[in-house]
């Protein structure tokens, strides 16, 4: 009796881990909803902000939203014979544009893959500089794509070069934030064992570190490649080539070339998830074959 007295006023610790677990769960709950109240609060300030700034409001042309839409699939239906000889037409455009991503995407992949090396721990050639490159890639993931190829059309004038360049900068970031990420998890001995036989440093990242990343290098570039395609369709709006830019054309002209609109959307759309899909097959295939 005196003992399963004692059992029941002495705590167990899996009594002490529940009432643990418990404190811990009421603490998460209470972040939790202070967090979305201030995400709430945040968006519904920004909403009203935004709103007020726009000419005429939102609550007053949310419901002609639809109707560029509808003038375009409507003029499109009305001259759809036009289409296939507009597809022809504007497929130079296309090709324009998947040339600026693919180039953009080689040059950003090499340069952000010497910024990887460069700043990842334990491989890099120079560890007291590791902070300064990775400042550099933050800085080059930080400025938008938009703003760089504005400047460089101001300096170089419009044309596929600007895009390029503006693309390629900020994919070097984007990809040798990626792929430090990934040398990081790389096995050491290789590179040791290299190390010991005298090899320098370029020789011990070609053969004892790009093996064992290429895979995932591959495949993070292959996904930059999906996005540098829409990317490089956005700059053609502000006149750096492209697609874009005769999208931008068709549609300032308003009613009358709506069906050339169309046919750019039905390019820029097919282009799209073609690439898309080709690139999350390959991208499967080496992530299965690692």
């Amino acid at each position: 009796m005196t003992g399963s007295a004692l059992t029941g006023s002495n705590p167990t610790p899996s009594d002490h881990i529940s009432a643990s677990y418990m404190v811990q769960m009421r603490r998460r709950r209470m972040y939790g909803g202070l967090t979305l109240a201030i995400f709430t609060l945040l968006m519904v300030s920004g909403f009203v902000v935004a709103d007020g700034r726009n000419a005429g409001g939102f609550w007053d042309g949310w419901h002609q939203m639809l109707d560029f839409p509808a003038d375009v699939l409507s003029e499109a239906w009305e001259k759809r014979a036009n289409l296939p000889g507009l597809l022809v037409e504007f497929f130079p455009a296309l090709v324009e544009t998947i040339n600026i991503a693919a180039a953009s995407t080689l040059i950003g992949a090499m340069v952000g893959l010497v910024l990887a090396l460069l700043s990842t721990r334990g491989l890099a050639k120079w560890p007291a500089l590791i902070p300064l490159f990775r400042r550099i890639m933050d800085v080059m993931r930080a400025v938008p794509e938009i703003v760089i190829a504005l400047v460089l059309i101001f300096i170089l004038g419009g044309g596929p070069v600007p895009a390029m360049i503006a693309i390629a900068f900020h994919t070097a970031g984007a990809l040798g934030k990626l792929y430090s990420e990934v040398a990081e998890n790389a096995d050491l001995k290789p590179i040791e064992g290299l190390g010991s036989t005298g090899a320098s440093w370029i020789q011990r990242m070609w053969l004892g570190v790009l093996p064992q990343v290429a895979p995932n290098f591959l495949s993070y570039s292959l996904l930059r490649f999906e996005i540098n395609i829409r990317a490089s369709a956005i700059l053609g709006f502000v006149g750096a080539g492209g697609i874009g830019s005769e999208l931008r054309h068709a549609m300032s002209w308003g009613p009358g070339r709506f069906d050339e609109a169309a046919a750019i959307f039905l390019l820029l759309f097919g282009s799209i998830v073609f690439f898309d899909q080709l690139s999350s097959r390959y991208r499967n295939k080496m992530i299965e074959g690692q």
